[in-house]
C-alpha cells in the first residue's frame, strides 16, 4: 500500500481538473469523480488510500441501479473485449498482470462459459481485482461467487470495484 501524495493534490484541484484526472478511475463512471470532489476533499484524500476511500464511499451508498451501471462498464475478464483489444488502458495492463493474455484454448473457452453463466445468473459481468491473483485464482472465484445471491454478489462487485480503484491510484502515485 502507498502513502504517497498524489501529484497534484486532489484537494487542490478544481472539479473539471479533478474529474479530468481522476475520472477514469471508475470504468467509463466519471460522475464517482464528480460527486467526491462534491462532496469536499480534504488533504486526507491527497492519498491513493484516502481518495480510494472517498470515492468508494460514493459508490457504496449510490443506489443499486447506479451501482450496477458501474458493474456493467466493466469488460468481460478474458472476453471478446480483451481478444479485440477494446479494452481500457488499465483494464489491459491489469488482466495482462493477471496473466489472462496467456490463456491455453481451454483456460479460454472455460472463461467464455463462466463469463456467460454468471452474466446469465446476475445480469452483469464478473468484476474481480485481479492484481496479485493468476488466471487459476480467478477461475476459482469465480466458481465460488456463482454460488451468490443477487444483493451480496452486486455488494462483492462494488468491493472489488474500489479493490482496483485503489490498485489504480496506487499505481498513479508510484508513476
Amino acid at each position: 500500500m502507498s502513502d504517497k501524495i498524489l501529484t497534484p493534490r486532489p484537494s487542490r484541484l478544481g472539479l473539471d481538473d479533478f474529474v479530468s484526472r481522476f475520472g477514469d478511475i471508475y470504468e467509463h463512471s466519471p460522475w464517482v469523480a464528480e460527486l467526491a470532489w462534491q462532496q469536499g476533499l480534504g488533504e486526507a484524500q491527497d492519498t491513493p488510500a484516502g481518495l480510494a476511500e472517498a470515492m468508494g464511499r460514493v459508490l457504496r451508498d449510490a443506489s443499486p441501479e447506479r451501482q450496477l451501471e458501474v458493474i456493467r462498464a466493466h469488460p468481460d475478464l478474458a472476453g471478446k473485449a480483451a481478444i479485440a483489444g477494446e479494452l481500457t488502458d488499465d483494464s489491459t495492463r491489469e488482466q495482462a498482470g493477471a496473466g489472462l493474455d496467456q490463456c491455453t484454448p481451454e483456460e479460454m473457452a472455460r472463461f467464455e462459459r463462466l463469463n456467460a453463466a454468471y452474466k446469465a445468473r446476475f445480469g452483469f459481468p464478473f468484476v474481480m481485482a485481479v492484481k496479485g491473483n493468476d488466471r487459476h485464482a480467478i477461475l476459482a472465484a469465480f466458481a465460488t461467487r456463482l454460488e451468490n445471491d443477487q444483493d451480496e454478489e452486486r455488494r462483492t462487485a462494488i468491493e472489488q470495484i474500489s479493490r482496483i480503484a485503489r490498485f489504480r491510484l496506487e499505481a498513479r502515485a508510484e508513476g
